[in-house]
């Protein structure tokens, strides 16, 4: 006999027929009556008869309710004590952001964060390519994507823009005409080899880089021109755009977690936190920033 045995005998009891504990356990109704059934033959005795007003308990099955009403408290009893323990911000908590955003925008937030919640041991996790949630990898995953994994939960804080920067030098020259745009060759991710693919007509790559962060102080060197998040090229004084930002190349930065921590307290307290943080910063990141200052 196990508990999922016992929890769908007694939601049988409870509401009096099998269409009735389906509905409680969101299951099939066919799921109920062959689990009833195995229930019956493994114990070797009938638990319940079809009346016309719907199944009555028999005298074993009354004996066997009141065993797995006792059950059922000491389970709900650990239960408790576990998301108790959750509930407090206390433990470790794993995060995974993509370097560029770790580094820079997103460092003030983790610093407050850390902060607030000494007892708390942050972990940031930094990588371009997706750590597994689902595999436990990570607590928390910040995201850029268009398309979160739909077996995770959490929601989307801000559209993130991009477009095309240089140093201030070089953009003035591109201006003048007195030269072509050199592109840099930037392999951090999917997003920026296909935009750039998409507005580099003539490949010139002679400068290659597979993480932002080299590739924004490549730029401010005055190597050529490549895409960058407005969060980092509007943020940075020695940049300016080349072009302005196309909303073709947006994406959502989401903040998700596994079902199974959506009543951990740190984890949310922590998504709570990065959420209203980035919601200070949406001009920001919408790129809407340097169109104001230059109104």
């Amino acid at each position: 006999m196990n508990w999922d045995d016992l929890r769908i005998f007694l939601a049988v009891a409870r509401t009096g027929s099998i269409s009735g504990a389906a509905r409680s356990l969101r299951v099939q109704h066919s799921t109920i009556s062959r689990r009833m059934r195995k229930m019956e033959a493994k114990l070797g005795a009938r638990l319940v008869e079809r009346k016309k007003t719907g199944y009555e308990l028999t005298a074993a099955g009354e004996n066997v309710r009141q065993a797995a009403i006792r059950i059922e408290t000491e389970v709900l009893g650990v239960d408790g004590a576990v998301l108790g323990k959750d509930s407090s911000l206390v433990g470790p908590l794993r995060v995974s952001a993509i370097n560029n955003m770790a580094s820079s925008v997103l460092m003030p937030i983790f610093s407050s964060f850390s902060r607030a919640n000494p007892r708390v041991d942050l972990h940031i996790l930094v990588s371009n390519t997706d750590m597994s949630l689902a595999q436990r990898e990570a607590d928390v995953a910040i995201r850029l994507t268009n398309s979160p994994t739909d077996t995770l939960i959490g929601k989307r804080m801000v559209t993130v823009a991009s477009t095309i920067y240089g140093s201030r030098e070089y953009v003035a020259r591109l201006r003048r005409g007195q030269q072509e745009p050199r592109w840099l060759g930037v392999e951090c991710c999917e997003f920026h080899k296909s935009w750039t693919r998409h507005a580099c007509v003539a490949p010139t790559h002679n400068f290659h880089s597979d993480d932002t962060l080299v590739t924004l102080a490549a730029l401010r060197e005055g190597l050529g021109v490549s895409f960058l998040p407005c969060f980092m090229g509007d943020a940075d004084p020695e940049l300016e755009r080349y072009r302005e930002p196309d909303p073709s190349h947006n994406l959502g930065l989401w903040i998700l977690l596994h079902p199974d921590l959506r009543r951990t307290g740190r984890v949310l307290a922590f998504r709570d936190h990065v959420s209203e943080s980035i919601n200070d910063l949406k001009d920001l990141f919408e790129g809407i920033t340097a169109q104001r200052d230059r109104g």
